[in-house]
């Protein structure tokens, strides 16, 4: 249980709140204001703030903002955070350069080296950047993005949408040296930069070895390098019969590709039931609509061939118990294929850094890297996005490379890279006047907005054709209404209450109780509501000083409608903006100074 009580950090770091969920932490509902307002320009740079990406993100973002929505709790529907970045990205202002962070003319004389043009190195150089470093990166490709580039495709991830916002960085005047793979770290560090950063991605898919693999081996695809081929069109065709192995976000893009280059059975083959797929279930529904057809329950055991060709896969149908970790096969079923594409996951491969160059490497051969520095044992190497743990997804690599930036600072500038801003918070009151207030607390019942797709015939014309359209300006006034402000905090003052239990009897949904204290067993016993969501902290206040009692607060039930702010006569309950502080490299200037 913790104190409201506005000076203690915990409680609003345990407030269910979007602007903590989102691994690059936008604040969400003051853009999404923002947008409500008709200020695109303002909000989009908000977004952009910590994003970098917002474009990209408003489409291909796995929104782990969204099931933290106070929303979800109403109706059972989140706000469309992810849609809303993306209208606040493609209705800002046609030029937005001179709200683009200034680039000093005279650079400090540090040179960062970057490997691979993906997010997590493009968010180093955007933040390094404009503090006068020379940043250069590195990369194999002809052009910058990475697996976003490379292993999304264009359907839902348009090449101009990523090339406007790569460019927003490489026109900052990072120097990209393009076809140019990095075959030997011993080699990179001869070249004398003052610190190196490592983003070169997961780029290796696993492969499956199993009965008839080599024989069929003509026919058998690595998603993430059959997804490369496609984007850089050296693959324009498949096979009518498409089996597709895996159930990942990659599976789905496979799949939807298979289908716009000629796959007209297309099956993608799931071991496990399908609550523990790894694919997202908007990405699901993309794929159904489509005409994919999802097979739970089906374990690979051979590749069948007959006369020099794979014409099918042998599975075993299994049968899983409660919580799906114990098996039984029931049988085995041949599927007809003409091509099988494999997207069961990615490895690092880092074969060109030298054992001998004192990097320690762990587990699956992974170099050691510093979850807070991202600083490897090699001391100035840096890692981060999918090269530093694995793969995960874009907006983890965006929050990698803002923290491997303040690393990168204070570690060419002689400060230890442990030591580092504190995140902090700001609260300012909301209260204009007895019964004026800086945000509306109106509840609004409109429900989520379905986005509008591209008709099925149309979007298999074209590889290039975007299914979402993206919400419509009434579709966006809408979905902004549904916002429940959750930024704006109640904040409890105990020594102003008189204990009127007028807060209690104005709450919609229960969420206050004024009762004697206990232990917490106790105490939920004894709430105006059930409390159902037990690991959601309580509130408890210091002792009253009518009666000693404390005031107690159902965080998981509150919706911040403000109402008890509203109704106590002295002022005990105030609601206060707040916005998470979160430092970035260019914070640090101060510390650098001194």
């Amino acid at each position: 249980m913790k104190p409201t009580d506005q000076q203690n950090p915990d409680y609003f770091h345990k407030v269910v709140d979007c602007q903590w969920a989102c691994p690059a932490h936008t604040n969400v509902p003051e853009y999404i204001r923002l947008i409500a307002q008709g200020k695109y320009t303002e909000s989009y740079m908000l977004n952009r703030e910590s994003n970098v990406f917002p474009g990209i993100l408003g489409r291909t973002c796995d929104r782990p903002c969204e099931p933290a929505c106070r929303r979800d709790r109403v109706d059972g529907k989140p706000v469309a955070i992810c849609r809303l970045k993306r209208v606040a990205s493609d209705l800002r202002d046609d030029d937005i350069s001179m709200l683009l962070p200034k680039i000093p003319t005279k650079k400090n004389g540090k040179r960062i080296a970057c490997i691979g043009a993906g997010p997590a190195s493009l968010t180093v150089a955007n933040d390094l950047m404009p503090l006068g470093y020379e940043v250069t990166i590195f990369e194999a490709m002809d052009k910058p993005g990475g697996l976003m580039r490379s292993n999304i495709p264009s359907f839902r991830l348009p090449a101009g949408v990523l090339d406007e916002e790569i460019a927003m960085i490489v026109d900052m005047g990072v120097d990209v040296r393009y076809n140019s793979e990095i075959k030997s770290m011993r080699a990179m560090l001869e070249q004398n930069f003052d610190a190196v950063f490592i983003g070169s991605g997961a780029p290796r898919g696993k492969d499956l070895q199993i009965p008839g693999r080599q024989e069929t081996a003509a026919n058998i695809h690595i998603g993430i390098d059959w997804l490369f081929s496609i984007a850089f069109e050296h693959i324009k065709s498949i096979g009518e019969k498409v089996l597709i192995i895996g159930v990942g976000n990659t599976a789905m893009d496979c799949c939807r590709s298979s289908r716009r280059l000629g796959g007209k059975d297309i099956k993608v083959m799931a071991r496990r039931p399908r609550k523990y797929f790894k694919a997202s279930p908007w990405e699901l529904e993309d794929a159904e609509e489509e005409g994919i057809e999802i097979v739970i329950n089906h374990a690979p055991k051979r590749f069948v061939m007959e006369n020099g060709k794979l014409v099918g896969m042998e599975f075993e149908r299994l049968e899983w118990n409660e919580g799906a970790t114990e098996s039984r096969t029931i049988d085995s079923v041949i599927i007809p294929c003409d091509d099988v594409i494999l997207a069961i996951g990615q490895d690092n491969a880092f074969p060109w850094i030298e054992k001998d160059l004192g990097m320690e490497f762990g587990k699956w051969d992974m170099p050691k890297v510093d979850e807070t520095t991202y600083m490897s044992t090699l001391p100035g190497v840096f890692f981060g996005g999918d090269a530093a743990w694995g793969p995960k997804n874009i907006i983890w690599a965006v929050e990698h490379g803002h923290q491997a930036a303040i690393s990168i600072n204070n570690y060419v500038n002689g400060i230890p890279v442990t030591e580092r801003m504190k995140r902090g918070m700001n609260l300012v009151s909301a209260k204009m006047g007895l019964s004026e207030w800086s945000y509306n607390n109106n509840y609004d019942p409109a429900i989520r907005q379905k986005m509008k797709h591209v008709d099925l015939v149309e979007r298999f014309k074209n590889l290039t054709t975007e299914v979402e359209l993206g919400f419509t300006a009434e579709q966006t006034a809408n979905e902004v209404q549904r916002c429940l402000n959750c930024d704006m905090e109640t904040v409890f003052f105990a020594p102003k209450c008189i204990e009127c239990d007028a807060c209690i009897d104005v709450c919609p949904v229960q969420c206050l109780t004024i009762t004697k204290d206990g232990d917490e067993t106790d105490l939920r016993s004894r709430l105006s509501a059930p409390a159902l969501n037990l690991s959601q902290d309580l509130f408890v206040s210091e002792p009253l000083k009518q009666t000693g009692r404390i005031m107690a607060k159902d965080e998981d039930l509150c919706v911040h409608c403000g109402l008890c702010a509203e109704r106590c006569p002295t002022f005990a309950w105030d609601m206060q903006k707040f916005d998470a502080i979160i430092p970035k490299a260019i914070d640090m200037r101060e510390l650098v100074m001194a």
